[in-house]
């Protein structure tokens, strides 16, 4: 055991996955403020993105580009692959991991570097994750599981296509008899769970075409394995992000100092988004709560 600034905890290693799409200031800073000795961040750049604008931040020190990149789009299996390939390369690393930490590149710490660190190593084992019953509770979810969703693929008409395919086809119906629960993509879960996934993924190939033509999987996708297997117990209904819907938009609120009070009082670990281009104020706040690092 040590204790560190007020933080009990034992040591555990973290796997920081951030997926991006840009390099920039933000995303740098955001690196520096994960960075801990019992940290490695792993980044997957979307391969639309040249690697060229990325020499910075692959010589930083524990920072590890996925090699397997994939072209992502908003609302397509894209995403989900992209966190496949980054759980991989992690699995593949012989590190061992306590937990893995899914981010994008416009979230941020609200906590002291110590106190998460601490919190991981206090709650091993663990999924952190938001999921509900889509049949019960997240009811506006049905469609992605009931409708053919084209969003993975950029042929010309495919709109058309996945119109006539609604009509024409049954509708669709989840393999395995699984019950399907999710809602936010964003998760922190135990490297144990990481492993069962990417067995799941190998062993059940319809679970992986079924989801290819649905709309935004990468909300369902991970939670559902989680909740029909033996790891179900070991769910958390808290991805420990803060996140403000209030604009009632596509995209949640890009936060700024006006913020800095409801982020403090939130008691999450990180929140999301953060755009410095708007405001870098909210953030050197916050990075004056998280100074207390080694």
């Amino acid at each position: 055991m040590h204790y560190f600034s007020g933080y009990l905890f034992t040591h555990m290693r973290i796997a920081h996955l951030l997926l991006t799409h840009e390099y920039n200031g933000q995303l740098e800073r955001l690196i520096k403020r994960l960075s801990h000795l019992d940290a490695d961040i792993y980044v997957h750049i979307d391969l639309k993105t040249p690697i060229e604008l990325f020499a910075p931040l692959i010589k930083m020190p524990q920072v590890y580009v996925i090699q397997k990149r994939v072209k992502v789009y908003w609302g397509a299996f894209s995403m989900v692959q992209a966190t496949l390939n980054g759980f991989a390369q992690i699995l593949s690393s012989g590190i061992d991991y306590g937990y893995v930490n899914l981010l994008s590149g416009q979230d941020y710490p609200l906590q002291p570097t110590e106190a998460i660190h601490a919190f991981f190593s206090q709650n091993p084992g663990k999924a952190f994750m938001e999921y509900y019953l889509v049949n019960e509770v997240w009811t506006e979810a049905i469609p992605r599981i009931t409708h053919y969703h084209l969003a993975n693929f950029t042929f010309a008409g495919r709109y058309g296509v996945e119109r006539w395919m609604n009509k024409l086809l049954p509708q669709r119906k989840l393999p395995y008899n699984l019950i399907a629960v999710g809602r936010s993509q964003w998760f922190s879960m135990a490297t144990e769970q990481v492993r069962y996934i990417m067995d799941y993924v190998k062993t059940h190939p319809r679970y992986v075409s079924f989801f290819k033509l649905s709309w935004a999987p990468d909300e369902l996708f991970f939670q559902t394995i989680l909740y029909n297997s033996p790891h179900a117990a070991s769910m958390v209904n808290d991805n420990l992000r803060y996140v403000d819907w209030s604009e009632k938009k596509p995209s949640p609120k890009t936060f700024t100092m006006e913020d800095f009070a409801a982020l403090k009082a939130s008691g999450k670990l990180y929140a999301r988004k953060f755009n410095t281009k708007l405001d870098s104020a909210v953030l050197d706040g916050l990075d004056a709560i998280g100074h207390n690092r080694p």
